[in-house]
């Protein structure tokens, strides 16, 4: 491995990984620190500042005060670029680095590190960078009594609250649009998970992205998401995690100044395999869908929905093609499954292997690895003859088990991937190109992938229907929106 990464384990070993509040002439208000547990083994890697509501206060005086000095919010589009680009090149240079913080803190396979996360997280940056000067307002059609000038002014203040399952890229999808438009960005990574968005905050300081401008307070959600969700002085929350806390978002926004809330939920991922799909093709991808990054991703694939005529062939060769997915320490660069991400989870997702449902069938794994480190390792689960009234249907694991349901007609199909209160994502697999766009269009979700897992990529926008969120996207132009606001200037020719 690199020095980077061996670097990174050894700190880690050492316990000295540590992430604190990065604001600008603050004292943190008290010492309070949590212990920083990495799910691989329990071993405490380091301290996470504990933050409070006289940190988050302070974090929403900097940034503010940032934004209304123009510091970052009235530099030129083409000088916000240049800075951004900077900042790319700092996170290529400490790319692997940045990988291994993510392995140690959040039990991901270093492999999907490298190979998946990074790329992904530093081709955003790089992206939103160059949006930067080819964004344009537009003028109204007006006769020659008037000029209409329609344009696109930053919100001002952005609390964006991350998630723990992909820190690096979740953070590059909400500050990267937020911050080229001229906002002051306020980040709140998870307490599981703030190594990566505290090492990226200092490059993006180091690249000429001024302290007030982008701001980061760890800590709990209860300490600093709370706070941040009700300060009158935010301007817009931008969440991507559970529906039940993004309900609170909105709670804590219609009690306070009605901020705008952008909402990325949870997802019961519908994969549908008609009786003309081709397997060989069609099993990687499905594999992917239901146990890429141990099955923790919003959109995961966790409903498999398949023509009853191809079900048995269907499962056993995704039986056969497990057998490559090694479930096993995720420092290890043959590991595809390592740990849930902690204690709570890891009984919750093991409370499914209990109680699938009433007429489950255990078709491959099943088993919980408490031999491996930390003992949070479950290994890829799929369950047969899963039906709607199944607990293992209705509600997100966020884990490795697959709910196996068969269909026979194409009508019932569409109402198995519909019958759930999500609406994130979906796949398709068939070869007949009408009834795929048919079945794409009648299934209630924001991201349709055919013939394969996908959510597209920077260029396309992300995000769910029903309660999977709403309030604006991810990724795409479309992302920018959620971050301006329009005003129109409207000239009287006298």
């Amino acid at each position: 491995m690199s020095t980077q990464i061996e670097s990174v384990f050894a700190l880690a070993r050492a316990g000295k990984l540590h992430a604190s509040h990065l604001i600008p002439a603050h004292q943190a208000a008290g010492q309070a620190q949590l212990d920083n547990i990495s799910p691989i083994d329990l071993a405490v890697i380091g301290k996470i500042a504990s933050g409070e509501a006289a940190d988050v206060q302070a974090a929403v005086n900097a940034a503010r005060a940032s934004f209304e000095s123009g510091e970052w919010s009235a530099q030129s589009p083409a000088e916000r670029k240049r800075i951004m680009l900077k900042w790319v090149a700092l996170l290529e240079q400490h790319a692997q680095e940045l990988a291994a913080l993510d392995c140690v803190d959040a039990g991901k396979p270093i492999t999907e590190c490298l190979n998946t996360d990074m790329p992904a997280t530093i081709d955003t940056f790089r992206w939103y960078a160059e949006t930067a000067d080819k964004c344009f307002g537009r003028i109204s059609p007006t006769g020659s009594e008037a000029l209409g000038l329609i344009t696109k002014e930053p919100i001002g203040v952005v609390a964006a609250v991350l998630p723990w399952n992909f820190p690096a890229q979740m953070y590059a999808w909400k500050v990267a649009p937020a911050l080229i438009c001229g906002n002051s960005v306020i980040v709140k990574p998870s307490e599981l998970t703030s190594l990566s968005a505290y090492r990226m905050t200092q490059l993006a300081h180091q690249a000429g992205i001024p302290e007030g401008a982008l701001i980061l307070v760890t800590g709990t959600g209860e300490q600093v998401g709370e706070p941040l969700g009700r300060h009158e002085d935010v301007d817009i929350v931008s969440f991507t995690g559970s529906t039940d806390v993004g309900r609170l978002f909105l709670k804590y926004s219609a009690e306070s100044n009605l901020k705008e809330v952008v909402l990325e939920c949870g997802g019961k991922s519908p994969q549908v395999v008609f009786d003309d799909a081709v397997l060989d093709e069609a099993v990687p991808s499905i594999l992917a869908a239901a146990f890429w990054n141990m099955s923790e991703n919003c959109s995961c694939g966790s409903r498999l929905i398949v023509h009853s005529s191809l079900k048995d062939a269907l499962l056993q060769k995704l039986k056969q093609g497990l057998e490559s997915w090694k479930v096993g320490l995720p420092t290890d660069p043959e590991v595809a499954i390592g740990p849930m991400v902690e204690q709570a989870h890891f009984e919750k997702v093991a409370s499914f292997l209990k109680n699938p449902g009433k007429n489950a069938k255990l078709v491959h794994g099943g088993r919980i690895h408490s031999e491996l480190g930390s003992g949070w390792y479950i290994e890829p689960t799929i369950f047969d003859g899963i039906t709607p009234q199944d607990r293992l249907f209705q509600e997100e694991v966020f884990g490795p088990v697959l709910a196996v349901s068969t269909f026979d007609t194409e009508e019932e199909a569409i109402a198995l991937a519909n019958d759930t209160q999500y609406g994130l994502a979906a796949s398709i697999y068939t070869h007949d190109v009408r009834r795929a766009q048919r079945v794409s269009r009648k299934i209630k979700a924001g991201t349709v992938s055919i013939n394969g897992f996908s959510e597209g990529d920077i260029t396309a926008p992300f995000g769910g229907f029903k309660q999977s969120g709403f309030g604006g996207k991810d990724k795409g132009i479309e992302a920018l929106d959620q971050y301006q606001q329009t005003k129109v200037i409207w000239y009287v020719n006298q």
